[in-house]
C-alpha cells in the first residue's frame, strides 16, 4: 500500500481510499491505450477550453508560442502531469500537487524525459495553502468528487487564487443520466475506468458547485457540458451539463477606493 507523508494524511479533505485507488493506476498515466485512456481522449478538449480563457481573460496571443509566460499555474491532484505539461510547454511555471506519491513520482520521471522544469509535490490543497502561496491559474480537474469535504477544499484552493485570477473545475453533476453515463456505462459496461472510480454520491450538481465556489469568495462565469460522441470518438463542448461539466470561476479584482 502506497502511504503519503504525515503531514498530507492530516489534511481534512483527504480520502485514503482514494489515493491508494489511484496510486495503483500511477504507471499508467501515459500510456493511452491504459486505464487512463479516457482522459487522454478527453484532454485535448480541456486543452482547449483552458488556453481560450486563459489568453482571452489575460489578454494573450492565443497564437503565440509560450502564450502563457510569466503566469503562475497550480494543477491540483495532477496525477501523472496530463494538464502539467502541456502548461509548462506554453510558457508557465507550473507547481502541480497529488497526495500520492506513486502519481508524483511518475510525473516527475516523465518530465524529466522531456527536459521539463515543473514543481511536482506530493501535497494537498490544504498543506500548499498553509504556504501562503499564490496563482493566477489554478486547475481543479476531476479532483473535488474525490475529497470529503468539497466546500472546505475549495476554501483552501480559492485562498491560493491571485486577484484577477482564474479556476477551472471539472467534476460530474449527481443526476440519474450520470449514474447511467459516469458509473455504469463507462466503469461496468465499456470499461473505460477500472470498476470503483467513482461514487454517485459524491457527485457535485453545477448549482452546488457555484454555491461553494461563491463561498470560497470566488465568481463563477459560465459552466460547460461536456459529452462523448461515439460517432466521431471524441469529446465535446455541450450545453448539456447532465454529467460531465467544466466550471470556470475568478477571483473578483479588489474594488477600487471612491
Amino acid at each position: 500500500m502506497v502511504k503519503a507523508s504525515s503531514m498530507v494524511n492530516s489534511s481534512p479533505s483527504l480520502d485514503s481510499a482514494e489515493i491508494e485507488k489511484f496510486s495503483r493506476l500511477a504507471a499508467e498515466w501515459w500510456d493511452p491505450g491504459g486505464k487512463f485512456a479516457v482522459l487522454h481522449k478527453f484532454n485535448p478538449l480541456r486543452l482547449a477550453y483552458i488556453r481560450e480563457q486563459v489568453t482571452a481573460r489575460f489578454s494573450r496571443d492565443p497564437f503565440r508560442s509560450l502564450p502563457y509566460e510569466g503566469l503562475d499555474f497550480l494543477d491540483i491532484g495532477c496525477g501523472g502531469g496530463l494538464l502539467s505539461e502541456p502548461a509548462a510547454r506554453l510558457g508557465a511555471e507550473v507547481t502541480a500537487i497529488d497526495p500520492s506519491e506513486e502519481n508524483i513520482r511518475t510525473a516527475r520521471v516523465h518530465a524529466e524525459e522531456h527536459a521539463l522544469d515543473i514543481d511536482y509535490r506530493v501535497a494537498t490543497a490544504e498543506q500548499l495553502a498553509s504556504e501562503e502561496r499564490h496563482f493566477d491559474v489554478i486547475l481543479n480537474m476531476e479532483v473535488i468528487e474525490h475529497v470529503r469535504q468539497p466546500a472546505d477544499f475549495l476554501v483552501a484552493c480559492a485562498s491560493m487564487l491571485r486577484p484577477g485570477g482564474l479556476m477551472f473545475v471539472a467534476t460530474i453533476n449527481r443526476t440519474l443520466k450520470s449514474f447511467a453515463l459516469a458509473i455504469i456505462g463507462a466503469e461496468y459496461i465499456l470499461g473505460w475506468l477500472p470498476r470503483g472510480t467513482h461514487h454517485w454520491e459524491s457527485f457535485i450538481a453545477p448549482d452546488e458547485l457555484d454555491a461553494y465556489l461563491k463561498s470560497a469568495g470566488l465568481r463563477p462565469i459560465e459552466s460547460l457540458g461536456v459529452v462523448y460522441n461515439p460517432l466521431y470518438g471524441n469529446w465535446q463542448r455541450s450545453r448539456d451539463t447532465d454529467v460531465n461539466y467544466m466550471t470556470l470561476a475568478e477571483r473578483p479584482q479588489a474594488a477600487q477606493p471612491s
